[in-house]
């Protein structure tokens, strides 16, 4: 059904909400009479974001007859607090033109109509030509809901409006936010531009919050998730690669221009990025890898040792493997990635190093037959999660994980989502989400193997002796003996 056209004599809303006695910051203005289709407000807490937007849905109903508006949110709690701020406006203009009303919806004599409800995909499907649609707290609302609501807006060309304090670096917010189109109206209100918030109070919040936390609520940054699987992850970043033949030195990776500084991951397929590298999470289309059948360790070029992998098989969901070299000091450096979705296995062969002892998704049993049959060394994974993330999380903490800077992107970035779930099913029995976890599985599969039977170890850091110990346990071993990999040399 087609809209009435708005009234030509109706005040802005901006001189309504004067009219209530609101004092108006200059970006609540633009909020609500800029006539913007798609707009993210990526505000503070207490920034009035939510006033804002309250007057503005109010003020699409009314500005006009036939128009639907859907004020949406994660639960029932939270879209009943927005929908109550539009009523308390509505009541305090007069109630003009009010038809019938219920606690989640209004009705008008315009046949326009409010209605808020809860975030569940499976019962919100079919409402049709709504004219505004209101996402609250877009940051937690989970993606599955935002791609059934927005067919909502094909045929009536109506506008999206997401408002949020950010809640890490996942979900469609902050998507649009960091990469959306020039489609968007991207509007940022951090504490600091609030009058009404204090700088005693912010310095407060600063000081019980944590830095992470506070720059999140209070400077409109999108910061690590709270319950991260591996919080810690990015400290293994290192632009320092050991010398060859020379344990323990390093010299840098020179960052272009500035030979030795220290650099910031590129964006896929410029200069600098590392062999085997794929974009798959840093850009929806990855390019063909420049680099087939990189080398995890060329003499001379970065660290030397071993050379291990890990794979995570997939089609739909990414195709992802890591590898490396584990030095004398038994350090695994990871010097490369490959990341990517919908090709199939031969397609993957060539961009893998062919030189690498794999250890793979013990799920995978014909794909790994596949491998060994082109010639790889590849043996099944453990597939146990918590042994797997407690082996990690292991190296992680006695520093004997370090990935080069620039090489495994995806790897990195996946640490920045992989959480444990918020459920209380889940939360007790300590189950991360299942997503975003492909890299993060091949680094499992690689590490259990790894370090089976060294789980029980002591931390390095809590005995100063204990790397001495294991150079001279390594000494005391027979040099002549099949075990020694020194003596051999793969073949095919």
């Amino acid at each position: 059904m087609p809209t009435s056209p708005p009234r030509p004599d109706f005040p802005t809303g901006a001189h309504l909400m004067h009219s209530l006695g609101f004092e108006l910051d200059p970006w609540q203005v633009d909020a609500i009479d800029g006539g913007h289709q798609r707009l993210l407000l990526n505000c503070c807490r207490q920034a009035g974001k939510s006033t804002a937007v309250a007057m503005l849905s109010l003020y699409e109903a009314l500005l006009a007859g036939d128009r639907l508006v859907l004020l949406l949110s994660r639960s029932l709690r939270q879209s009943t607090e927005l929908f109550r701020r539009v009523v308390e406006f509505h009541q305090r203009l007069g109630g003009c033109c009010l038809k019938r009303q219920t606690s989640h919806e209004l009705q008008f004599t315009t046949r326009s109509r409010i209605i808020s409800l809860p975030c569940q995909p499976d019962t919100i499907r079919g409402f049709a030509n709504v004219q505004m649609l209101v996402i609250d707290e877009a940051a937690r609302v989970p993606d599955d809901l935002y791609r059934t609501v927005r067919p909502m807006l094909a045929v009536s060309g109506g506008r999206l409006v997401c408002l949020s304090t950010p809640y890490g670096k996942r979900g469609f917010f902050y998507n649009a936010w960091a990469k959306g189109g020039p489609e968007w109206k991207r509007i940022e209100v951090p504490a600091k531009e609030i009058s009404r918030i204090t700088p005693a109070f912010l310095e407060e919040e600063r000081r019980n919050l944590g830095e992470s936390w506070f720059r999140q609520e209070y400077c409109c940054s999108f910061e690590a998730l709270e319950g991260l699987v591996y919080p810690d992850f990015k400290r293994c970043v290192t632009a320092l690669l050991p010398g060859p033949g020379t344990p323990g030195a390093a010299h840098s990776l020179p960052s272009p221009g500035t030979p030795g500084a220290a650099h910031s991951l590129p964006s896929p397929g410029t200069p600098g990025e590392g062999s085997g590298v794929r974009a798959e999470l840093l850009r929806p289309q990855s390019s063909p890898n420049p680099h087939p059948n990189p080398s995890p360790g060329v003499p001379g070029e970065g660290p030397q040792g071993r050379p291990v992998g890990g794979i995570d098989f997939g089609f739909r969901n990414p195709f992802a493997a890591v590898w490396g070299v584990v030095d004398r000091d038994d350090i695994l450096w990871l010097t490369g990635e490959h990341y990517c979705r919908h090709k199939p296995l031969s397609y993957h062969i060539k961009h893998l190093p062919r030189n690498v002892r794999w250890y793979a998704d013990p799920a995978g049993a014909g794909e790994i037959d596949e491998l060994r049959c082109a010639g790889f060394t590849i043996s099944k994974g453990d597939n146990a999660l918590r042994p797997g993330i407690a082996a990690v999380s292991a190296r992680l903490e006695e520093g004997a994980l370090r990935i080069v800077e620039r090489k495994c992107p995806n790897l990195l970035a996946e640490a920045e989502l992989y959480r444990y779930s918020t459920e209380a099913e889940d939360k007790k029995a300590e189950m991360p989400v299942d997503d975003n976890n492909h890299a993060l599985a091949a680094l499992r599969y690689l590490i259990s193997q790894l370090d089976a039977g060294k789980l029980g170890r002591r931390n390095r850091k809590e005995t100063g002796s204990s790397d001495q110990a294991l150079k001279v346990e390594a000494a005391q071993k027979k040099w002549m003996s099949w075990r020694n990999e020194a003596l051999w040399r793969p073949v095919f």
